[in-house]
């Protein structure tokens, strides 16, 4: 199966990421994949990416913050309003299911590898512009939509988690965060974005919030 093109600048920057195979095909998804994932790691990794998703909501606030156009606050909003009312429901829903009620999910403790990561978008944004940010975000946004569209139809424990992913909604929101970030170059830095020095640096952003990723699914290997 093909990866999925969710814009011209995700494609750029995914070849231009050393560490994008071992992000989307990491052994953690590999266990979403084929089941064999232990269901105490899944909810480790899912507490964490729960607190993950408030810092990433946060951040999508501050984008629409340092937006230039209309069209940009509407994307970063409705970025905010999927984080907080789709995929962080999912979230509180699975672990009630396991015993994890609301009020112990929103006190868990930040692990390191969790920490390294919201805190570089974050501060990403604060000191640089949206185009930052947007780079900051890519790998996850992006990255995930990647994975699901190739565990599509999986099956096994973790099919609601895949699907989730894998949806028309999830997807459709992909190919439109695509959209925003081509636009938002296009408009900053002109249709020749792609040859300006600031091409490369919003790509070394990218890499490494992709490296950051990666430890993120290890955190979720190891365990609590």
């Amino acid at each position: 199966m093909s990866a999925p093109e969710y814009g011209r600048a995700f494609v750029r920057w995914r070849e231009q990421a050393p560490e994008w195979h071992a992000y989307t095909h990491h052994p953690f998804v590999e266990g979403l994949r084929n089941g064999t994932l232990p269901r105490e790691n899944f909810l480790h990794y899912l507490r964490q990416d729960y607190i993950f998703l408030i810092n990433f909501a946060r951040g999508w606030a501050l984008a629409a913050a340092k937006a230039d156009t209309l069209a940009e606050i509407q994307a970063a909003a409705a970025t905010v309003q999927a984080l907080a009312h789709d995929e962080m429901p999912l979230h509180v829903q699975i672990c009630a299911r396991e015993g994890i009620d609301a009020a112990t999910l929103e006190a868990t403790e930040e692990a390191s590898a969790n920490l390294a990561y919201t805190r570089y978008v974050l501060e990403g944004g604060y000191s640089g512009d949206f185009l930052d940010l947007l780079a900051g975000f890519a790998p996850c946004v992006l990255g995930y939509g990647e994975i699901g569209h190739r565990l599509r139809g999986s099956g096994g424990p973790y099919a609601e988690w895949i699907e989730t992913y894998a949806g028309d909604g999830y997807q459709a929101l992909c190919h439109n965060v695509g959209a925003l970030i081509d636009g938002a170059l296009v408009h900053r830095l002109g249709p020749d974005w792609a040859k300006l020095p600031r091409a490369d640096q919003l790509a070394k952003r990218f890499a490494t919030a992709t490296r950051l990723e990666v430890g993120f699914w290890q955190m979720g290997m190891d365990g609590p």
